[in-house]
């Protein structure tokens, strides 16, 4: 089994298969993030920048030209309300929190992004499945 380093801001798993699960998760170049940024280069969409740092709330693909930030969200993560994940079965009290947690995160970007006069986009990963598949 592989130990891992604990910071505290987590509880630690009951179960390994849930560490293991749990670490493999990315913060960037997730696949939804991956599959739009191949459609866009396909449909001669460029001049983006990735995770742009200059841009309130560092979308995940920026415009600088158009002042358009875009977000690719989670669905799980962010709590999409089409898709309405289930919450995990243990430490339920952490989860809602951290979820919670998020949204306000996503509103407070939101609210940054219209303050600094650019147009933001947020996309789950169900709409970019359906829409590439339609």
């Amino acid at each position: 089994m592989k130990t891992y380093v604990r910071d505290g801001r987590s509880p630690i798993p009951k179960k390994d298969t849930t560490s293991k699960i749990m670490s493999r998760i990315r913060g960037k170049n997730t696949k939804p993030e991956i599959t739009l940024r191949k459609e866009m280069w396909k449909n001669d969409i460029r001049g983006y920048r990735l995770h742009w740092k200059k841009v309130p709330g560092r979308p995940d693909i920026a415009f600088p030209k158009r002042k358009v930030a875009i977000f690719v969200n989670g669905c799980f993560w962010h709590r999409c309300p089409y898709c309405n994940p289930p919450l995990p079965k243990t430490h339920i009290e952490f989860w809602k929190a951290k979820f919670y947690k998020n949204k306000e995160r996503d509103k407070n970007k939101i609210n940054d992004l219209q303050g600094s006069c650019r147009s933001s986009l947020y996309s789950r990963n169900f709409e970019i499945i359906f829409r590439l598949n339609m």
